[in-house]
Protein backbone atom coordinates (compact mmCIF):
# COMPACT_ATOMS: atom_id res chain seq x y z
CA UNK A 1 0.00 0.00 0.00
CA UNK A 2 0.89 3.25 -0.71
CA UNK A 3 2.00 5.32 2.49
CA UNK A 4 -0.50 8.52 3.04
CA UNK A 5 0.89 11.01 5.45
CA UNK A 6 -1.83 13.46 6.80
CA UNK A 7 -0.50 16.89 7.71
CA UNK A 8 -0.67 17.55 11.19
CA UNK A 9 0.17 21.09 10.40
CA UNK A 10 -2.72 23.68 9.99
CA UNK A 11 -2.82 24.92 6.11
CA UNK A 12 -3.34 28.35 5.37
CA UNK A 13 -7.05 28.91 3.49
CA UNK A 14 -5.32 30.79 0.92
CA UNK A 15 -3.92 27.46 -0.42
CA UNK A 16 -7.31 25.64 -0.52
CA UNK A 17 -9.21 27.18 -3.21
CA UNK A 18 -9.98 25.45 -6.22
CA UNK A 19 -9.41 28.89 -8.03
CA UNK A 20 -6.78 31.62 -8.33
CA UNK A 21 -6.58 35.12 -10.65
CA UNK A 22 -3.73 35.24 -13.23
CA UNK A 23 -1.51 38.43 -13.63
CA UNK A 24 -4.29 39.12 -16.42
CA UNK A 25 -7.13 39.17 -13.74
CA UNK A 26 -9.03 36.08 -15.42
CA UNK A 27 -10.43 32.87 -13.01
CA UNK A 28 -8.82 29.82 -13.56
CA UNK A 29 -9.08 26.27 -12.56
CA UNK A 30 -6.55 24.81 -10.93
CA UNK A 31 -5.86 21.25 -11.72
CA UNK A 32 -3.02 20.40 -10.00
CA UNK A 33 -1.06 21.71 -7.46
CA UNK A 34 1.90 19.23 -6.40
CA UNK A 35 4.85 19.33 -4.11
CA UNK A 36 7.13 16.87 -5.23
CA UNK A 37 10.50 16.31 -2.36
CA UNK A 38 13.62 13.80 -2.27
CA UNK A 39 15.71 12.27 0.43
CA UNK A 40 19.26 11.94 0.92
CA UNK A 41 18.85 8.47 3.49
CA UNK A 42 15.86 6.95 2.75
CA UNK A 43 15.48 5.90 -1.34
CA UNK A 44 12.14 7.53 -1.28
CA UNK A 45 10.50 10.41 -3.39
CA UNK A 46 7.43 12.30 -1.63
CA UNK A 47 4.57 14.06 -4.07
CA UNK A 48 2.20 16.11 -1.67
CA UNK A 49 -1.30 17.23 -3.20
CA UNK A 50 -1.89 20.82 -2.12
CA UNK A 51 -5.47 21.11 -3.75
CA UNK A 52 -7.72 18.83 -1.20
CA UNK A 53 -8.79 20.39 1.96
CA UNK A 54 -6.13 17.87 4.02
CA UNK A 55 -3.60 17.48 1.96
CA UNK A 56 -2.01 14.52 1.07
CA UNK A 57 0.93 13.15 0.81
CA UNK A 58 2.09 9.68 -0.56
CA UNK A 59 5.67 8.13 -0.57
CA UNK A 60 7.57 6.04 -3.45
CA UNK A 61 10.89 4.20 -3.27
CA UNK A 62 13.04 4.67 -6.10
CA UNK A 63 16.61 2.89 -7.29
CA UNK A 64 18.28 6.21 -5.99
CA UNK A 65 18.98 6.19 -2.14
CA UNK A 66 20.51 9.85 -2.10
CA UNK A 67 18.68 12.14 -4.69
CA UNK A 68 19.47 15.63 -4.00
CA UNK A 69 17.76 17.54 -7.08
CA UNK A 70 14.17 16.62 -8.29
CA UNK A 71 11.96 17.56 -10.95
CA UNK A 72 8.67 16.53 -12.41
CA UNK A 73 7.09 16.90 -16.19
CA UNK A 74 3.94 16.80 -16.70
CA UNK A 75 3.70 16.87 -20.49
CA UNK A 76 5.32 12.93 -19.90
CA UNK A 77 4.65 12.50 -16.29
CA UNK A 78 8.19 12.00 -15.30
CA UNK A 79 10.03 12.73 -11.92
CA UNK A 80 13.94 13.59 -12.54
CA UNK A 81 16.31 12.87 -10.46
CA UNK A 82 20.06 13.61 -9.88
CA UNK A 83 21.23 10.53 -8.08
CA UNK A 84 24.23 10.95 -5.40
CA UNK A 85 24.10 7.28 -5.07
CA UNK A 86 24.43 6.40 -8.79
CA UNK A 87 25.79 9.38 -9.78
CA UNK A 88 23.47 9.63 -13.47
CA UNK A 89 20.30 11.90 -13.89
CA UNK A 90 17.43 9.15 -13.41
CA UNK A 91 13.68 9.72 -14.87
CA UNK A 92 10.89 7.82 -13.55
CA UNK A 93 8.03 7.53 -15.38
CA UNK A 94 4.00 6.57 -15.23
CA UNK A 95 3.93 8.63 -12.30
CA UNK A 96 0.03 8.45 -12.17
CA UNK A 97 -0.64 5.69 -13.07
CA UNK A 98 1.58 4.29 -9.69
CA UNK A 99 -0.17 6.79 -7.45
CA UNK A 100 -3.69 5.27 -9.01
CA UNK A 101 -2.36 1.72 -8.38
CA UNK A 102 -0.93 2.23 -5.26
CA UNK A 103 2.17 1.50 -6.03
CA UNK A 104 5.18 1.25 -3.57
CA UNK A 105 7.78 2.17 -5.75
CA UNK A 106 8.15 3.90 -9.01
CA UNK A 107 10.31 1.96 -12.65
CA UNK A 108 13.03 3.69 -13.50
CA UNK A 109 12.50 4.38 -17.33
CA UNK A 110 15.94 5.51 -18.55
CA UNK A 111 19.05 7.12 -17.03
CA UNK A 112 22.51 9.53 -17.78
CA UNK A 113 25.83 7.72 -18.14
CA UNK A 114 27.75 8.32 -15.13
CA UNK A 115 28.65 11.57 -16.31
CA UNK A 116 29.18 13.52 -12.55
CA UNK A 117 29.91 12.87 -9.07
CA UNK A 118 28.80 14.55 -5.83
CA UNK A 119 25.88 16.15 -7.36
CA UNK A 120 24.08 18.93 -5.58
CA UNK A 121 20.81 20.27 -7.50
CA UNK A 122 19.17 20.31 -10.86
CA UNK A 123 17.48 23.13 -12.91
CA UNK A 124 15.34 22.81 -15.78
CA UNK A 125 14.41 24.93 -18.98
CA UNK A 126 12.29 22.85 -21.77
CA UNK A 127 14.89 19.47 -22.47
CA UNK A 128 17.47 21.27 -21.05
CA UNK A 129 18.66 19.59 -17.60
CA UNK A 130 21.89 21.11 -15.94
CA UNK A 131 23.39 19.62 -12.87
CA UNK A 132 25.65 21.04 -10.39
CA UNK A 133 28.72 18.89 -9.25
CA UNK A 134 29.86 19.84 -5.59
CA UNK A 135 33.79 19.43 -5.17
CA UNK A 136 35.01 16.43 -3.41
CA UNK A 137 37.86 13.92 -3.27
CA UNK A 138 35.94 11.55 -5.26
CA UNK A 139 35.71 14.16 -8.50
CA UNK A 140 39.58 15.43 -8.09
CA UNK A 141 38.10 18.40 -6.36
CA UNK A 142 36.14 20.10 -9.27
CA UNK A 143 32.98 22.18 -9.37
CA UNK A 144 31.29 21.79 -12.20
CA UNK A 145 28.06 22.20 -14.58
CA UNK A 146 26.57 19.40 -16.66
CA UNK A 147 23.83 20.51 -19.41
CA UNK A 148 22.35 17.18 -20.81
CA UNK A 149 19.55 17.69 -23.40
CA UNK A 150 16.35 15.32 -22.23
CA UNK A 151 14.60 13.27 -24.62
CA UNK A 152 12.26 10.50 -24.53
CA UNK A 153 13.89 7.63 -23.91
CA UNK A 154 17.53 9.33 -22.52
CA UNK A 155 19.47 11.94 -21.49
CA UNK A 156 22.80 13.08 -23.82
CA UNK A 157 25.30 14.71 -22.13
CA UNK A 158 25.85 18.35 -24.76
CA UNK A 159 28.35 20.09 -22.31
CA UNK A 160 30.43 20.87 -19.56
CA UNK A 161 31.84 23.54 -17.52
CA UNK A 162 34.71 23.84 -14.60
CA UNK A 163 33.68 26.71 -12.61
CA UNK A 164 35.23 28.53 -9.90
CA UNK A 165 32.57 28.71 -7.15
CA UNK A 166 31.99 25.56 -5.14
CA UNK A 167 28.04 24.95 -5.57
CA UNK A 168 25.01 23.85 -4.36
CA UNK A 169 21.67 25.49 -5.73
CA UNK A 170 20.88 26.40 -9.52
CA UNK A 171 17.73 28.49 -10.53
CA UNK A 172 17.53 29.18 -14.52
CA UNK A 173 16.37 31.56 -15.81
CA UNK A 174 15.21 32.56 -19.37
CA UNK A 175 19.11 33.10 -20.73
CA UNK A 176 20.56 33.54 -17.09
CA UNK A 177 21.68 30.48 -14.76
CA UNK A 178 21.29 32.02 -11.54
CA UNK A 179 23.86 29.77 -8.46
CA UNK A 180 24.97 30.03 -4.88
CA UNK A 181 28.38 30.52 -4.28
CA UNK A 182 28.34 27.72 -1.15
CA UNK A 183 30.36 28.29 1.81
CA UNK A 184 30.17 31.76 1.33
CA UNK A 185 26.78 34.58 1.38
CA UNK A 186 27.11 34.93 -2.30
CA UNK A 187 25.01 34.77 -5.44
CA UNK A 188 26.53 34.64 -9.10
CA UNK A 189 24.65 35.25 -12.35
CA UNK A 190 25.83 33.34 -15.36
CA UNK A 191 24.28 35.62 -18.37
CA UNK A 192 23.60 34.08 -21.27
CA UNK A 193 24.71 30.53 -20.22
CA UNK A 194 23.94 28.02 -22.63
CA UNK A 195 25.55 30.39 -25.41
CA UNK A 196 28.93 29.67 -23.81
CA UNK A 197 31.13 26.35 -25.46
CA UNK A 198 32.70 23.62 -22.97
CA UNK A 199 35.73 24.91 -20.64
CA UNK A 200 35.79 26.96 -17.78
CA UNK A 201 33.23 29.39 -16.92
CA UNK A 202 33.21 32.89 -14.98
CA UNK A 203 30.25 34.49 -13.15
CA UNK A 204 28.95 37.89 -15.32
CA UNK A 205 28.45 39.21 -11.30
CA UNK A 206 28.69 38.25 -8.01
CA UNK A 207 26.68 40.02 -5.25
CA UNK A 208 26.53 39.67 -1.21
CA UNK A 209 23.61 39.22 0.48
CA UNK A 210 24.26 40.86 3.95
CA UNK A 211 23.62 39.15 7.08
CA UNK A 212 22.96 35.61 5.19
CA UNK A 213 25.93 33.29 6.29
CA UNK A 214 26.03 30.19 4.00
CA UNK A 215 23.73 30.13 0.92
CA UNK A 216 22.22 26.69 -0.29
CA UNK A 217 18.66 26.84 -1.71
CA UNK A 218 17.68 29.19 -4.33
CA UNK A 219 14.46 29.78 -6.35
CA UNK A 220 13.01 32.69 -8.85
CA UNK A 221 9.66 33.77 -9.90
CA UNK A 222 10.36 35.76 -13.29
CA UNK A 223 6.27 36.71 -12.95
CA UNK A 224 6.17 38.12 -9.74
CA UNK A 225 10.12 39.08 -9.33
CA UNK A 226 10.76 37.59 -6.72
CA UNK A 227 14.11 35.95 -5.13
CA UNK A 228 13.82 33.55 -2.85
CA UNK A 229 17.39 31.95 -1.05
CA UNK A 230 18.06 29.78 1.82
CA UNK A 231 20.71 30.43 4.71
CA UNK A 232 21.74 26.87 6.24
CA UNK A 233 24.45 28.75 8.65
CA UNK A 234 26.41 26.62 10.59
CA UNK A 235 26.09 22.76 9.05
CA UNK A 236 26.32 21.15 12.75
CA UNK A 237 23.32 22.94 14.04
CA UNK A 238 19.22 22.47 13.58
CA UNK A 239 18.71 25.84 14.85
CA UNK A 240 20.73 28.67 12.73
CA UNK A 241 19.20 28.90 9.63
CA UNK A 242 16.74 31.25 7.50
CA UNK A 243 14.80 32.29 4.40
CA UNK A 244 15.82 35.22 2.57
CA UNK A 245 13.42 36.70 0.21
CA UNK A 246 13.75 39.92 -2.62
CA UNK A 247 11.04 41.49 -3.69
CA UNK A 248 11.75 43.90 -7.23
CA UNK A 249 14.79 41.50 -7.68
CA UNK A 250 15.24 42.38 -10.81
CA UNK A 251 15.73 46.23 -9.68
CA UNK A 252 18.00 45.25 -6.58
CA UNK A 253 20.52 42.91 -8.41
CA UNK A 254 20.98 45.29 -11.46
CA UNK A 255 21.32 48.36 -9.21
CA UNK A 256 24.16 46.61 -7.07
CA UNK A 257 27.54 46.50 -8.65
CA UNK A 258 29.54 43.47 -9.63
CA UNK A 259 31.11 42.44 -5.79
CA UNK A 260 28.66 44.61 -4.04
CA UNK A 261 26.40 44.17 -1.39
CA UNK A 262 22.25 43.80 -1.27
CA UNK A 263 21.65 45.11 2.02
CA UNK A 264 19.29 43.99 4.77
CA UNK A 265 16.59 47.39 3.57
CA UNK A 266 16.20 44.62 0.41
CA UNK A 267 15.26 41.72 2.14
CA UNK A 268 12.61 40.09 4.04
CA UNK A 269 13.78 37.59 6.59
CA UNK A 270 12.47 33.97 8.65
CA UNK A 271 14.89 33.37 10.97
CA UNK A 272 14.32 31.76 14.90
CA UNK A 273 13.61 28.84 16.89
CA UNK A 274 9.83 29.04 16.05
CA UNK A 275 10.81 28.67 12.27
CA UNK A 276 12.08 25.20 12.49
CA UNK A 277 14.78 26.57 10.16
CA UNK A 278 18.29 24.78 10.71
CA UNK A 279 19.97 23.40 7.24
CA UNK A 280 17.19 24.79 4.61
CA UNK A 281 19.04 22.95 1.82
CA UNK A 282 16.41 24.02 -1.14
CA UNK A 283 13.30 25.91 -1.91
CA UNK A 284 10.15 26.10 -3.93
CA UNK A 285 7.88 29.15 -4.06
CA UNK A 286 4.19 29.40 -5.16
CA UNK A 287 3.77 33.05 -6.79
CA UNK A 288 -0.03 32.80 -6.80
CA UNK A 289 -0.38 31.64 -3.07
CA UNK A 290 2.60 33.48 -1.90
CA UNK A 291 3.50 30.24 -0.20
CA UNK A 292 7.38 29.22 0.32
CA UNK A 293 7.94 25.36 0.45
CA UNK A 294 11.71 24.28 2.06
CA UNK A 295 13.30 21.23 2.07
CA UNK A 296 15.07 21.18 5.86
CA UNK A 297 17.60 18.70 6.35
CA UNK A 298 19.21 18.87 10.07
CA UNK A 299 15.65 19.42 12.02
CA UNK A 300 14.14 16.81 13.62
CA UNK A 301 16.45 14.47 11.22
CA UNK A 302 14.40 16.15 7.92
CA UNK A 303 10.99 18.12 7.55
CA UNK A 304 9.36 19.42 4.95
CA UNK A 305 7.66 23.05 5.96
CA UNK A 306 5.98 26.08 4.45
CA UNK A 307 5.55 29.58 5.18
CA UNK A 308 2.99 32.23 4.10
CA UNK A 309 5.39 35.23 2.44
CA UNK A 310 5.45 37.66 5.86
CA UNK A 311 5.30 41.50 5.37
CA UNK A 312 8.35 41.90 7.48
CA UNK A 313 10.91 40.46 8.65
CA UNK A 314 10.32 38.14 11.62
CA UNK A 315 10.90 34.45 13.67
CA UNK A 316 7.61 33.20 11.56
CA UNK A 317 6.31 29.40 12.36
CA UNK A 318 5.81 26.93 9.17
CA UNK A 319 1.73 26.79 8.50
CA UNK A 320 2.99 23.16 7.31
CA UNK A 321 5.22 21.11 8.96
CA UNK A 322 5.87 17.29 8.34
CA UNK A 323 8.60 14.71 9.00
CA UNK A 324 10.59 13.77 5.80
CA UNK A 325 13.66 12.15 6.99
CA UNK A 326 16.86 13.28 4.77
CA UNK A 327 14.50 15.63 3.13
CA UNK A 328 17.14 17.05 0.08
CA UNK A 329 15.24 18.65 -2.94
CA UNK A 330 11.61 20.25 -3.03
CA UNK A 331 9.65 20.94 -6.40
CA UNK A 332 6.40 22.74 -6.87
CA UNK A 333 4.05 21.83 -9.98
CA UNK A 334 0.98 24.44 -9.94
CA UNK A 335 -0.87 24.18 -12.94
Amino acid sequence: MKNKNLFTAVILSSILFMSCSDDDGNQQTVSEVKLFTSSNTSGMVSITDLVPATPITQSYSVNSTDADGIHYYPSSDEIILASRSNNRLEAYGNVKQAMMDNSSNLSLSYSSTSDFNNAREIAVSGNTVIVTQDQATSNGNQNKLFVYEKSASGFTLQRTFDVDIKLWGIHFDGNTLYAIADLTSDLVAYNNFLSNSSGPLSPSKRVTIEGLVRTHGITYSSIENTMVLTDVAAATSDADGGVIVIKNFSSVFSSTANNGTIGLANQIRIYGPNSLLGNPVDVAYDNVNKMIYVAERANGGGRVLAFSVPMASGDYAPVMNRLEPGCAAVFLLRR
